[in-house]
């Protein structure tokens, strides 16, 4: 009998020199389907709409995915439709909200979901909350981003930016596409999964994460390619606290490592 797969995952969220928190993730194992979740929203709005809008982002993931996967009748299909349906349904709840507030009550949240079957990953994401892969000891992001920073940094390759100039871009971190209650003008959920092995890691954040460099972040992931996911976890929340910038967003971290029994 083959060896089924397992997770090892773990949570860190942390508020920054920020007064509110904005950030809320979740993740969750079923041992009868052999799959897991983990998902990370960034609200934005300012106190009391964009913490309200991430929760109820991931409110909207639970639902959708929750009763797939609690379910005996799991079919792989009808959990690739709750990817996109829950994006639906937290635009719809933000939108619901927006409206109970009144004219002009504006709030938002990207949305990073990651599904777990077996061996295999699925994703969507909406927003620039980025998913990286830790593979043969490389780190590379593989969820598009959806903000002003890749047409900035494509302006570097032009010759046209200089890279000091792209890092403090006014626009950098504007974003292209995002959940608030309208029409999502981009969304990343590709038909075909990524196949783990038991040597890669995930990586999902919040753009809090993006305070220290994708260099800083693989070199702690070499340091600690055999380590705990909450290890992990923990040597890149202390990465952030020691490069203490005083401008630090709100943060968001998860870890996953792909384990057999």
């Amino acid at each position: 009998m083959l060896a089924q797969p397992a997770y090892d995952i773990a949570l860190i969220l942390d508020k920054g020199q920020r007064e509110t928190q904005e950030d809320a993730v979740a993740a969750r194992m079923f041992d009868f389907s052999n799959s897991a979740y983990v998902v990370v929203a960034d609200g934005m709005g300012g106190h009391a709409a964009g913490e309200v809008a991430s929760e109820l982002v991931v409110k909207a993931w639970r639902g959708a995915l929750d009763a797939e996967l609690e379910g005996t009748a799991l079919t792989e299909a009808a959990l690739l439709d709750a990817l996109p349906l829950a994006a639906m349904q937290a635009n719809a709840l933000i939108s619901n909200h927006c409206e109970e507030q009144g004219s002009g009550y504006n709030m938002g949240s990207t949305l990073l979901g990651v599904l777990l079957l077996n061996n295999r990953v699925y994703w969507i994401s909406i927003g620039d909350s980025p998913l990286y892969l830790f593979r043969d000891g490389v780190l590379r992001q593989i969820n598009e981003d959806h903000s002003m920073a890749p047409m900035i940094d494509a302006q570097v390759a032009q010759g046209t930016l200089s890279e000091a100039e792209a890092q403090v871009h006014p626009d950098r971190n504007q974003l292209t596409s995002v959940i608030m209650g309208r029409a999502i003008p981009k969304v990343d959920c590709p038909e075909n999964p990524l196949t783990l092995t038991a040597s890669d890691t995930l990586i999902l954040g919040s753009d809090g994460l993006q305070y220290i460099s994708d260099e800083k972040i693989q070199t702690i992931l070499q340091e600690n390619a055999a380590a705990w996911a909450q290890d992990i976890a923990d040597a890149l929340w202390q990465a952030l606290r020691a490069k203490g910038d005083p401008d630090q967003d709100n943060v968001s971290i998860g870890v996953v490592k792909f384990t057999r029994n």
